[in-house]
């Protein structure tokens, strides 16, 4: 289901690609792994695209803290949309989303996430990944990965 409040994290940026040709990176678990600033592996689980209630597993690491996630995708609509919610040990984390939007010169995308935790998961969580300002990290994380992404999108 997608969040009705504000995100807690999103950045935008225009790439010089059409919406498919970018829609294909960002769903494609391998890329998007190999771009994301904390992810180091993404593998389906269930399914194997990028399809609603798909599942796939997130492994991560930040310095010598490891930790793993079971992600549903909730929304794929090719060149337009990818969208997916992040568990972990049964608990909310998460909402993941990527929108693109046609441009005159290829796309823009955005992604955006929102802060599912519970509260009395929150602090754990920063032990557990070695962030305490989860919105911080990811505001930074994004801009990274999106740099990256036009990167690829633009000199396949």
């Amino acid at each position: 289901m997608a969040p009705q409040a504000a995100p807690n994290a999103t950045a935008s940026v225009d790439i010089a690609a059409d919406p498919q040709a970018v829609y294909a990176l960002i769903t494609n678990l391998s890329t998007l792994a190999a771009l994301a600033e904390e992810t180091t592996e993404m593998v389906w689980k269930k399914g194997d695209s990028a399809v609603p209630g798909a599942v796939f597993t997130g492994r991560n690491r930040n310095g010598s803290k490891t930790w793993s996630t079971n992600c549903t995708v909730t929304r794929a609509a090719a060149g337009r949309e990818f969208g997916f919610d992040v568990r972990a040990m049964g608990i909310p984390i998460a909402h993941w989303s990527y929108q693109l939007e046609p441009t005159e010169t290829g796309t823009r995308l955005t992604e955006s996430t929102w802060d599912r935790r519970p509260g009395w998961f929150s602090p754990l969580a920063g032990l557990l990944t070695g962030v305490s300002d989860r919105d911080a990290a990811n505001r930074q994380h994004i801009e990274a990965t999106l740099a990256r992404l036009k990167r690829r999108a633009e000199n396949p």
